[in-house]
């Protein structure tokens, strides 16, 4: 049957995810996994990510380690050929999203500039036209993150600048190091933000004044992320924010696909949505997947008192 009109299609354009190739390899060590997940590789080799299996439901990504992982035209489209991937993935249940030596320095100006300052067209609406087109694309890099239906954990160490927000304020959790700095840089290159934050940050921070002053100055927000809630746990340092952040993408694949990406895509839809609007969505999305199998099983484990990592879910 047709899905209830008004549910988002997830990447793929179904309403959920079916099977689709993993990843390829990278330097964090891996946990004991499948000889199934083993054999996942990406569908091509990106350039400016790396995708690793964490076990046999945690995919990890890494930003591109040259050039302080400056967001060049690349990223911006592997971006999302990857978290499209990773939807379709019947296999995979979360996400941890990391930087090499930083976490990013965000936009290429070098190598991107020419893409927003020699815009084709014969007249200034053609050229407007088509800028716009450009930035609805850019846009896309970040928002495939939330339309992603597996939990997206972002773990950031060291410099988040500029585009670094636009990608984390679409992730789900977002956790950082001590030494982890933010900065909404765009005022200082002479353009508003324009792929994200002004959008998501408003309804992440807690102040509206801070956020207006952070995307207004461009200063740079340290010690307060966390008292903000723009990240909700700080690390010591990088090997324990990748260790802390794949133990709760692992804690999250242990539970049910079927409960964990319905909770992400009504969670979503609730942000943007008035309550009551959001409460009959999800008595529509629920009048199906309380059917799952996934809860009998839940329930049977609970009475035997044993956790969810002890139950054998089927893929999604």
């Amino acid at each position: 049957p047709a899905p209830p009109q008004g549910l988002p299609s997830l990447p793929g354009g179904s309403q959920c995810p079916g099977d689709g190739p993993g990843a390829a390899a990278l330097r964090v060590p891996a946990r004991p996994m499948s000889a199934e997940v083993a054999e996942r590789r990406s569908p091509a080799a990106a350039e400016t990510l790396r995708v690793t299996p964490e076990g046999d439901h945690v995919l990890h990504v890494e930003l591109r380690p040259e050039k302080r992982n400056a967001m060049n035209a690349a990223f911006w489209r592997e971006m999302v050929e990857c978290f499209q991937d990773i939807g379709q993935d019947s296999s995979c249940r979360a996400v941890v999203i990391s930087g090499g030596k930083i976490f990013t320095a965000g936009i290429d100006l070098v190598e991107m500039g020419s893409e927003f300052m020699m815009v084709e067209g014969e007249d200034v609406a053609r050229k407007a036209w088509n800028l716009r087109r450009k930035v609805r694309e850019y846009q896309e890099t970040f928002s495939v993150l939330e339309k992603c239906p597996k939990p997206v954990i972002a773990a950031v160490h060291g410099a988040c600048i500029g585009g670094g927000i636009d990608l984390i304020s679409a992730c789900d959790i977002r956790y950082c190091t001590q030494d982890a700095w933010f900065q909404v840089k765009e005022v200082d290159i002479g353009l508003a933000a324009d792929v994200g934050t002004l959008q998501r940050l408003p309804k992440i921070v807690g102040s509206q004044s801070l956020v207006n002053e952070l995307a207004f100055t461009a200063r740079k927000m340290m010690a307060e992320a966390q008292s903000c809630g723009l990240v909700s746990r700080v690390f010591p340092d990088k090997a324990t924010l990748l260790q802390g952040a794949l133990d709760v993408a692992t804690a999250i694949a242990a539970r049910s696909p079927v409960a964990v990406q319905g909770t992400k895509v009504n969670l979503v839809y609730s942000r943007d949505h008035p309550v009551p609007e959001s409460l009959r969505y999800m008595a529509t999305w629920n009048m199906s997947m309380l059917q799952t199998e996934d809860v009998l099983k839940s329930a049977q484990a609970a009475m035997e008192k044993k956790g969810p990592e002890d139950v054998t879910f089927s893929k999604l």
